[in-house]
C-alpha cells in the first residue's frame, strides 16, 4: 500500500534535484560570466587611464623640452586636442605654470565662459586644482584628485557627465624642478558611458561607487530584479577610491528551455497525480479490505465464542455449516456434521419420528418464535435438553438458500429451575416452622402478599396487624395517591434506591395480645416488579420482663449504693449536726434564763442576736438534712437540663462532712459559662460523692496536711464525637497499683477491707447511661514518675 506513496516521494525528490541541478549550473554559469565580464571592463577602464596617463606623460615631456622656444606650439596642441578626441571621459585639458597661471587650455570656446569658469563651479575646481598642483610640487608625481559632486545652474546634454568629476595632474619637471603642470579633468559619468562596451549595456547595468559606497555614475536607468546577480571590484586606476559595481538584468528567454522546464513540470504534475490516484484506490481496497478481514475475524471470534450452537441446512435439510460450539454440544467434529442428512445420528431414536416431523415444519417456515424443546443424545451417549430457533438463511442476492437453526443447553436452567422449586419449598418450610412472624405487604393495594404460620396463627391474615407492627409508617392509600390509573409507581425500581437504609429494626408493643415485638422491616421488589414491604416480628415479651426487672435491680442497688454511703458518714454526720443543734440549746437556754430574771435587758442588744445565731445554726442543720434527704431519696430516674455546677457544689458539701473530721479540704476550678447538661442530678451526685468519698479514703492517713487535698476541674473540651463536659477528681495519695486498675470495675471487687465491691461498677453504669465515659489514671508519668496520687476522669455530652 505505501509503495506509490515512496515512488511519489523519491519522484518529487529526483525531479527537485534536476531542476535545482540545472537552476545551480545555470546561475553558476551567469555568476562566471558576470564575473568575466566585470573583469573585462575593469580592465578596459584601467588600461584606457593607463594609456592617458602616458600620453600626459609624453606631452609634459615635450612642454618641458620646448617651453623656452615656444609658449603655443601646434604639435603639443595637437597632441592634446588628439588626446581628449581619443578619451571622450576627459572634459578639459589644461596647462598652468609655477605660479598656477593658466597658460592655454583645450577645448577652446571662443564665444564666451567655458562652464568650469562659471561662478557656481569654479571656486570648487580651482581650489581642487591648487591643492592637487601643491602636492605635485612637493612629490614631483602624477597625482588624482577626489571626486567633486556638482550642481549645475544650467541643465543641458553635458550636464549629467560634469555632475562628478575629479582632476588628475601631471608636474612638468625641468632640470627637477617643477616648472608647471599638465592638469586633466575627468568626467566619472564619462568613464561608464566612453570606457564600457555599449554590447554590456544591455545585459548589465555598471554604477561606480565613491569610498562610501555611495553611487556617483551609472550606465543605465533601467532596474534591475531584486534576486539579480552582482558583483563589485576595486579599481586601481584612477586612483580616487572608485568602485565599479555590477548587476546582471535577465537574460533573454529561452524558448527551448523554458519549454522544456514547463514539459518536465507537467508531466511531473501527471506522474504525480497517477501515482496519488493509485496510491488512494490501495488506500481505500486496504481500508475495505482492513475492514472485512475485521469483520470476518470478529464473526469468526463470535461464532467460536459463543455457547449457542448454530447449524445451517440447506433447503433439504442436509448440514452445511455448524459452529464449534455446536460441535462440542454433540461430540462430533465439524467434517462428520457436515453433509449430514436426517435422521441425525445425535437423534435419541425414540425421539426420532417426533424429530423429524418437527423438522418438517421448520422447513416449511412453520416452526415456531419460542422454538422446538427437544433431547439431543451426544457422540459419549450422555443427552442434554436443548431448545432450537429455527429461521431462513438469507444469501447475498436476497434470496433464501436455507434455513439456520440456533440450539440452546437448557440442562443447567432445567436442573437449576428444579433445584429452585425444592430450594423454595425447604424455604417456605423453614419460614413456616419460625417462632416470629413473617409477612410481606403490597405498598400498592395493601394486600396481604405472604403469611407465615405464626403470623397466621396469632394475627389471622388480615394485613391490619402488619400495620401496627410497622408503625404505619407508610399506608398503602397514600402510596396509592401517587400513583396515576392504577400503576404501581415504583414498579421496577431497585428498593435500594427508594428507601434510604435496608433494613432497620425497632420494638412495638402490640395492645391486642399484650406482647412486646422486635421488629424488622425491610422494602423488597416482590416477584410482579412492585415494591413490597418485609416485616420480621420477634417475640420479646419475656426479655422485655428480665429487661425491666434487671432495671429494678439496678435502681435498688443505686439507692442502696446511696444508703450505705450515708450509713459510713453516719458518725460524722451526727457530729456535724450535733453541733447546730448543742448551739441552738445553748441560745434558747441563754435566752430563757435572760427573760427569767428581773433584772432589766435590752431586747434589741441581748436577745435579738442570741436568737439570730439560733436562726442561723437551725438553717444549717435544715441544708444539712436537705442535702441528706436528697441523696438518699428513692425515685424514679429523670434527666432533665442541670446545671454541673451545682451538682458538684452539693456534692462537695455532702462530702465535707466526714472530711473535716480528718483535715481534708476540696478544691474546686469551673471554667466560666459553662453549658447546662441533660442528665439526672441525683444519679450525676451519686458519682460525684462516691469519687471524692474515696479520695478522702486515700488521703485520710497520710500526716502531711499539704497532700489532704483533693482537687475538682470541670471544663468543657473538644474530642472527635463533639463537645463534652469533663469533670476530674484529682488526690495526692499512694495511688492505685497497675495490676488493680483494670479490675477496679469489676462487681464485688474492693481494696477496701470493709467495701462491698459495688461502687465504682455503679458510678461507671450511671455514666454510661448517660452516653459518657469514666476511667481512672495514676499521675505519675514518665517525665515525673514522683507525682503522688491518681485522677478520675468522666466525659459527659454537651447535648444528647
Amino acid at each position: 500500500m505505501f509503495t506509490p506513496i515512496l515512488a511519489i516521494v523519491l519522484f518529487t525528490l529526483a525531479m527537485t534535484l534536476i531542476l535545482w541541478t540545472l537552476n545551480y549550473q545555470n546561475k553558476s554559469q551567469q555568476e562566471y560570466t558576470l564575473y568575466r565580464e566585470t573583469a573585462y571592463a575593469k580592465q578596459r577602464i584601467q588600461n584606457r587611464f593607463l594609456n592617458n596617463e602616458e600620453k600626459l606623460l609624453e606631452l609634459s615631456r615635450e612642454i618641458s623640452n620646448s617651453v623656452n622656444q615656444m609658449r603655443y606650439p601646434d604639435a603639443m596642441l595637437k597632441s592634446a586636442t588628439r588626446l581628449i578626441q581619443d578619451s571622450p571621459e576627459i572634459l578639459h585639458i589644461r596647462w598652468i605654470d609655477r605660479e598656477q597661471n593658466r597658460l592655454w587650455s583645450i577645448p577652446v570656446n571662443a564665444s564666451g565662459r567655458e562652464w568650469f569658469d562659471r561662478s557656481g563651479s569654479k571656486k570648487i575646481i580651482d581650489e581642487e586644482l591648487n591643492r592637487l598642483f601643491t602636492e605635485a610640487v612637493e612629490t614631483n608625481k602624477p597625482d588624482y584628485g577626489r571626486i567633486l559632486k556638482l550642481k549645475l545652474d544650467t541643465q543641458n546634454n553635458h550636464s549629467a557627465e560634469r555632475e562628478a568629476i575629479f582632476w588628475h595632474i601631471t608636474p612638468i619637471i625641468q632640470f627637477g624642478n617643477v616648472i608647471g603642470a599638465v592638469a586633466v579633468l575627468y568626467s566619472v559619468k564619462g568613464i561608464v558611458k566612453h570606457t564600457i562596451p555599449s554590447e554590456l549595456n544591455g545585459i548589465y547595468r555598471f554604477k561606480l561607487l565613491d569610498a562610501y559606497g555611495q553611487e556617483v555614475a551609472i550606465s543605465n536607468p533601467r532596474r534591475t530584479p531584486e534576486k539579480s546577480l552582482e558583483h563589485t571590484v576595486t579599481l586601481d586606476r584612477p586612483s580616487v577610491g572608485l568602485s565599479l559595481h555590477v548587476d546582471s538584468y535577465p537574460p533573454p528567454t529561452n524558448l527551448t528551455y523554458r519549454t522544456l522546464l514547463w514539459l518536465v513540470i507537467g508531466l511531473s504534475a501527471f506522474v504525480l497525480w497517477s501515482l496519488w490516484s493509485v496510491w488512494s484506490e490501495s488506500r481505500r481496497r486496504y481500508i475495505v479490505q482492513r475492514e472485512l478481514q475485521t469483520e470476518t475475524n470478529f464473526r469468526k471470534a463470535m461464532e467460536e465464542s459463543m455457547t449457542i450452537g448454530i447449524r445451517a441446512h440447506d433447503m433439504t435439510g442436509r448440514i452445511t455449516y455448524v459452529n464449534p460450539a455446536f460441535s462440542k454440544m454433540t461430540g462430533w467434529s465439524k467434517d462428520e456434521l457436515v453433509g449430514m442428512e436426517a435422521p441425525f445420528p445425535f437423534w435419541p431414536k425414540e425421539y426420532q419420528a417426533e424429530l423429524i416431523k418437527k423438522m418438517q415444519i421448520a422447513l416449511q417456515g412453520k416452526a415456531p418464535s419460542t422454538g422446538f424443546e427437544a433431547v439431543m443424545e451426544r457422540k459419549d451417549h450422555t443427552r442434554i435438553n436443548t431448545r432450537t430457533f429455527v429461521s431462513p438463511l438469507i444469501n447475498e442476492k436476497g434470496e433464501q438458500s436455507g434455513w439456520i437453526s440456533s440450539i440452546v443447553d437448557i440442562s443447567e436452567p432445567i436442573k437449576a429451575r428444579q433445584e429452585l422449586a425444592l430450594a423454595h419449598e425447604r424455604f417456605t418450610t423453614v419460614l413456616e416452622s419460625l417462632d416470629a412472624a413473617v409477612s410481606v405487604i403490597s405498598l400498592q393495594s395493601g394486600q396481604l402478599l405472604f403469611a407465615n404460620k405464626y403470623y397466621r396463627e396469632n394475627f389471622g391474615n388480615h394485613p391490619k396487624t402488619h400495620l401496627d407492627l410497622a408503625g404505619h409508617e407508610i399506608e398503602p392509600s397514600d402510596v396509592d395517591a401517587l400513583d396515576m390509573d392504577g400503576v404501581d409507581g415504583f414498579a421496577g425500581l431497585p428498593a435500594s434506591a427508594l428507601t434510604p437504609i435496608n433494613s432497620d429494626s425497632r420494638e412495638v408493643f402490640i395492645d391486642k395480645t399484650k406482647q412486646w415485638f422486635e421488629v424488622r422491616r425491610r422494602y423488597i421488589s416482590w416477584i410482579d416488579g412492585h415494591l413490597a414491604q418485609l416485616i420480621v416480628a420477634t417475640d420479646i415479651s419475656t426479655r422485655k420482663k428480665a429487661e425491666e426487672m434487671a432495671r429494678q435491680q439496678e435502681e435498688k442497688m443505686q439507692f442502696s449504693s446511696r444508703l450505705t454511703t450515708m450509713g459510713e458518714m453516719a458518725s460524722s454526720l451526727a457530729h456535724e449536726l450535733n453541733q447546730p443543734l448543742a448551739a441552738i440549746s445553748n441560745y434558747c437556754t441563754g435566752i430563757a434564763n435572760r427573760l427569767k430574771s428581773r433584772n432589766d435587758y435590752d431586747i434589741e442588744k441581748d436577745i435579738l442576736p442570741a436568737i439570730e445565731k439560733a436562726t442561723n445554726q437551725a438553717h444549717r442543720a435544715g441544708t444539712i438534712i436537705s442535702r441528706i434527704k436528697g441523696f438518699v431519696k428513692r425515685s424514679q430516674p429523670q434527666s432533665k437540663l442541670v446545671n454541673i455546677q451545682e451538682i458538684i457544689d452539693d456534692s462537695i458539701g455532702l462530702a465535707e462532712i466526714e472530711a473535716q473530721r480528718y483535715g481534708v479540704r476540696f478544691q474546686s476550678i469551673y471554667e466560666t459559662n459553662l453549658p447546662q447538661i441533660f442528665a439526672d442530678p441525683i444519679l450525676l451526685q451519686q458519682v460525684v460523692v462516691n469519687l471524692l468519698k474515696n479520695g478522702t479514703d486515700a488521703v485520710k492517713t497520710i500526716e502531711s496536711n499539704l497532700r489532704k487535698l483533693i482537687r475538682i476541674e470541670v471544663r468543657v473540651i473538644e474530642t472527635p464525637e463533639g463537645d463534652m463536659l469533663r469533670i476530674q477528681v484529682s488526690d495526692q495519695g499512694p495511688g492505685i497499683p497497675l495490676e488493680i486498675i483494670e479490675r477496679l470495675y469489676e462487681p464485688f471487687f474492693s481494696t477496701k477491707t470493709d467495701g462491698m465491691g459495688m461502687g465504682l461498677n455503679i458510678c461507671r453504669s450511671i455514666i454510661e447511661s448517660h452516653h459518657g465515659r469514666l476511667w481512672v489514671e495514676n499521675n505519675a508519668t514518665e517525665k515525673d514518675p514522683s507525682r503522688p496520687g491518681c485522677t478520675f476522669t468522666i466525659l459527659l455530652p454537651i447535648r444528647n
